[in-house]
Parts: structure tokens; sequence; C-alpha cells
């Protein structure tokens, strides 16, 4: 069997992972932790980064320093994984969904103005495949009417849009690195914050609402809890697994790239017969493979290709029932507008096996099955 997804390993974690048994420091913010956002501020250019337990931990975060209120709105894709719009319920608001782009499967830039009402605080972005949302349309609406705005980056970390690193454009960026991303600590994630007068607040929100950072820092003789918080920080373990990884960040996403170009390059005569669509990665886009998707005639279609790589022991998978359509997405908002694209083409999209390490040949096999289902 082909996988869909094999977590990341480039090697030496079981090393570090002893490393940071030996120092008997296995609870958060040790040195693992440090080095990890240390990386992340300086490759990335970020005010500051903050692991987290799960990019969803990344998103709660962001949206709480939003200061949301009970009956604000914040406009979203519908097109997501439900993570996004949890943070923005938890934090009190009111979902207001609006249709995607059917060439990147992003929020369309171009329908948010019309969802902005009196009580809009925050825009969510989503860079689906680590392709860019049209950012500076998107920042201008949001000055525009005094928004916030949180890049739900998860599958965007080393992705760019115009030169700029994805996760450090908006106000707030939050990555994912669970199993399934390109970088991986198992269950984790990281809050960018892009505005250091958040930075304080962050901290004690994400260590119980306390000011232990400080006095970890020397900055204070102790700590106290000071404001609501809860505990979002992660293990050492945690980081001394994605320290592995990040030390070899440029290795992994040049490999992840060329199994996609793989892909582009050889079903690409099955596009221009008109047989299924390809991803689109736009001008000034940056994307870092981290999935690669074809788009069939229709939801018939789309069953019957999963079914056939299947049999040929290739597991390959669709992606997202869209939210609004979902039990808690009537529950807890509405949509804007006309659904024109995220119900009909997130019923053609199918992504085939994508991760670091997969193999020449195993990519060969899911290209011909590929080729065989539609007689090429």
């Amino acid at each position: 069997m082909i996988p869909f997804n094999v977590p990341p390993c480039v090697g030496t974690e079981l090393d570090y992972l002893a490393e940071a048994v030996r120092a008997r420091k296995i609870s958060g913010d040790g040195q693992f932790t440090r080095r990890c956002s240390a990386w992340m501020e300086e490759r990335f250019g970020a005010k500051r980064v903050l692991l987290t337990t799960s990019g969803t931990a990344a998103l709660d975060m962001a949206l709480l320093l939003c200061g949301l209120q009970p009956g604000d709105e914040v406009i979203l894709p519908s097109y997501t994984f439900s993570s996004t719009a949890n943070a923005a319920v938890l934090a009190g608001a009111k979902l207001v969904f609006v249709d995607i782009r059917p060439d990147t499967m992003n929020i369309d830039e171009k329908k948010i103005e019309a969802a902005v009402t009196e009580r809009t605080r925050a825009i969510i972005v989503v860079h689906y495949a680590g392709v860019a949302c049209e950012m500076d349309a998107i920042m201008a609406i949001a000055r525009k009417h005094g928004l916030k705005v949180v890049e739900d980056a998860a599958q965007g970390v080393m992705a760019t849009y115009k030169g700029r690193w994805l996760g450090t454009i908006g106000d707030f960026g939050c990555y994912s690195f669970h199993e399934t991303k390109n970088y991986s600590m198992g269950e984790g994630g990281a809050l960018v914050l892009n505005d250091p007068k958040y930075i304080e607040r962050a901290e004690v929100l994400r260590e119980k609402g306390t000011n232990r950072s400080r006095f970890y820092r020397g900055e204070i003789d102790k700590y106290t809890w000071v404001d609501f918080g809860d505990s979002f920080l992660p293990s050492e373990l945690n980081a001394a697994y994605l320290w592995a990884q990040l030390e070899k960040a440029e290795e992994i996403n040049e490999n992840r790239l060329r199994s996609w170009k793989n892909y582009e390059e050889a079903l690409s005569p099955l596009a221009a017969a008109g047989k299924l669509e390809l991803p689109v990665v736009p001008e000034g886009c940056g994307h870092n493979g981290h999935m690669f998707y074809v788009k069939c005639r229709d939801l018939e279609e789309r069953t019957k290709l999963i079914a056939f790589l299947k049999e040929r022991d290739i597991s390959a998978v669709f992606h997202y029932v869209p939210l609004h359509s979902a039990p808690a997405g009537r529950k807890f908002g509405r949509f804007h507008g006309e659904d024109e694209v995220t119900t009909r083409h997130s019923d053609r999209l199918v992504r085939l096996p994508m991760y670091y390490g997969l193999t020449e040949e195993d990519a060969g096999r899911v290209i011909r099955a590929v080729k065989d289902f539609y007689g090429e």
C-alpha cells in the first residue's frame, strides 16, 4: 500500500529526544522549544514565535488575542478544517462564511468586503495547500475597516507571498506541526506574533494566565496569576522532535517540491485534454509542496477514482466537507452570498499521496494508476 501520508522523520529525532530526557527538562519552554522558536523568528523575520500544543491551540490564542466579544463576527472560508471555525466560536464570535476562489481554493478576496458589518472584528484567511491567499487585497480591506487578520497557515510553513513568509503578513499567524504537515512534532503548532504589543499578553495566555515567562527571564522575582489563560505549552519532547526537522527544513522542502513537480509534469497532458484539473499557483506565490490534488468532473467521478486507486493499493483522500453545511456550521454561523464554488469544487477534489521521502517509484505507480483511470 502506498499511504496517503507518512510522518516526516530525518533520522536525528531519537538523538534529540534522548538529549531532552538526559537534561531532565521535558516540560515546556526548555532548550529545544527555545531553539525552534528562535529558528522561526530568525528565518521568517517574526517579532515573536511561541510553540503551542497544536495548530488549533495557536488559532485559539490568536482569536482570543483579537479581543472578541459575544456577538462579534469573524469572516472566514467555509472550505477549511473545523479548527479554523472553532477558534472563533471559542472566543464568542459569530461565523460569517464566504465563498472561495476556484483556482486556489482560498477565500475569495473579492467577496470579503460585502460580508463586513458593524459587528465584524476579524478575518481569518486559510492558505490552502501552502498557496497564499491574495494578501495585499485582504490587508487593504482589513485596514479600511479596522479589522484584525489571522493567517491560518497550518499548511503554509516555508511558503511565501510576494517574498513574504506566510504567517508573518497579518496580525497573527498560526502554524501546524501535526504529523500530516511538512514539519512535525506529532501534535503541535506555533503562534506567530507580528505586533510586539501582543507578546506579553500572549505569554500570559499561554502560561495558564501567569507571568511565569517574565520570571524565567529574570525580569521579576516571583510569578503569579495575572489574567485569564490556559495551558498551551508543548512538551520538550515534542520540540526536540521538531528541531531535528527544522535543521533539515530546506532538504524537506526541496524533496516535497520535487514530488509535486513530478506529479504536475506527468499529469499535465490529462489536464490539457480536459479530463481533470491540476493545482494553480498564482504569480507571486511560492508554495511548499504541501499537497498535490486533482479535480475530477464531479462527485461521482471522484468517488470512482478514489475506489480505483484503493484497488491498486494507493491511498487517496478528499478534503473538506464545507463547514457551512455541517450541523455546527449552521448553529454557529451563516454563509454570506451565494455558494457558487465551495461545495461544487470541494466535491471534485482528490488528494494524492504526498510526503517527505515519497519515492519516484511510488509516485510513478500513482501517476500510472491515475492515467489508467482516465484511459491514457
